[in-house]
């Protein structure tokens, strides 16, 4: 049994808020990898001699903002994704606790996979233009930027081309749940211990190594559609694209014959080596912000530590401890003014 915690000394919009700036930072920081990873899916010219040379004939090319294509709709995509996911995955976790409160592993994994569907459900064209705007030559580019995108792919390819390749995310959240189970069920093996004793450093390992199998398994689903969300024949040389198809099945049989099995993993050496630095930098990012909300609450002493501050009930949430500190000003007010009225 594995009990799922969520820190109730932060209102629902901090925890956004925290995720959403994480998020932003490490997406950021990270994002050569990222275009250099689906470039590499699409199946364009700037990744045909590796992963290296990749960077350098993108920055001969493009130039150096290049690495930071689709940077900015990434980013506007994870505040609704996160608030969706958060959510959805509470409501579903809720309706399977026992009376206890707890959940087993497998289905947490379960319910963070639906509640994954149902975000990329509302985000999608977001990350249907965020494949264009990367797949283009930004110095030549087809879109001004997202609405222009958004726009342009509406007029002329129609409102259902927003979700080209929706079906691939479905499908790819089964291997991908699969791997995050095989890795968590074993982690007792793995670490001699139970999960309840694990430290941060452990619990940043173990996110990273079940990130990288879960994304190794459904990795190829993640191919073909950054190849179906690229391809249109509105867009020079079809969009980039290394083959072309005319759906789903199509475009994996066009890939296997042409390119081999293994080209469906194109791209998987920039996202593994992603892995370590984006969920560092979102764990060490969160933690920051939420130690600077749980300061602002009054529940620690600084916000460059965790102390807690004497005398706060840390088992209060935020509303609570702020009606409690009314409670106790208004009662020293109160024995104030007695006090003033028993001296004249």
């Amino acid at each position: 049994m594995a009990a799922v915690n969520k820190d109730d000394r932060l209102t629902g919009c901090q925890s956004c808020l925290c995720v959403g700036f994480a998020g932003i930072f490490s997406k950021s920081v990270t994002s050569p990898l990222e275009v250099v990873k689906i470039l590499s899916q699409v199946g364009t010219y700037h990744c045909k001699r590796g992963f290296l040379h990749s960077f350098l004939l993108l920055y001969r090319n493009e130039g150096g903002r290049s690495f930071w294509k689709g940077n900015s709709t990434s980013c506007l995509r994870l505040f609704p994704y996160s608030a969706i996911h958060l959510a959805t995955y509470r409501k579903i976790v809720h309706i399977h606790m026992d009376e206890l409160g707890h959940i087993t592993q497998w289905r947490a994994i379960v319910a963070g996979g639906l509640a994954g569907i149902i975000a990329a459900l509302v985000t999608y064209p977001l990350e249907v233009i965020e494949t264009r705007l990367v797949a283009q030559n930004c110095r030549e580019s087809k879109y001004k930027g997202l609405l222009h995108a958004f726009s342009n792919i509406y007029r002329t390819e129609g409102f259902l081309t927003l979700y080209r390749g929706f079906s691939l995310s479905v499908l790819g959240a089964v291997p991908f749940s699969v791997g995050c189970c095989v890795v968590y069920v074993n982690l007792d093996k793995l670490w001699q211990e139970q999960h309840s004793r694990f430290t941060s450093m452990q619990n940043f390992i173990n996110g990273c190594l079940a990130a990288g199998v879960a994304q190794t398994l459904s990795f190829p689903f993640e191919t073909v559609k950054r190849k179906m969300q690229a391809q249109s024949s509105f867009l020079p040389h079809y969009g980039g694209v290394d083959v072309h198809f005319t759906g789903m099945i199509s475009c994996f049989k066009q890939v296997i014959k042409t390119k081999g099995v293994l080209s469906l993993w194109s791209g998987i050496t920039a996202n593994t080596v992603k892995i370590v630095p984006y969920y560092g930098l979102l764990f060490s990012c969160f933690e920051m912000c939420k130690q600077i909300c749980l300061y602002q609450n009054g529940y620690i002493v600084s916000p460059l530590s965790y102390k807690p501050k004497p005398g706060v009930d840390q088992s209060l949430g935020p509303q609570e401890l702020q009606e409690f500190r009314r409670y106790l000003r208004h009662r020293n007010l109160q024995t104030q003014n007695s006090t003033m009225r028993n001296r004249w």
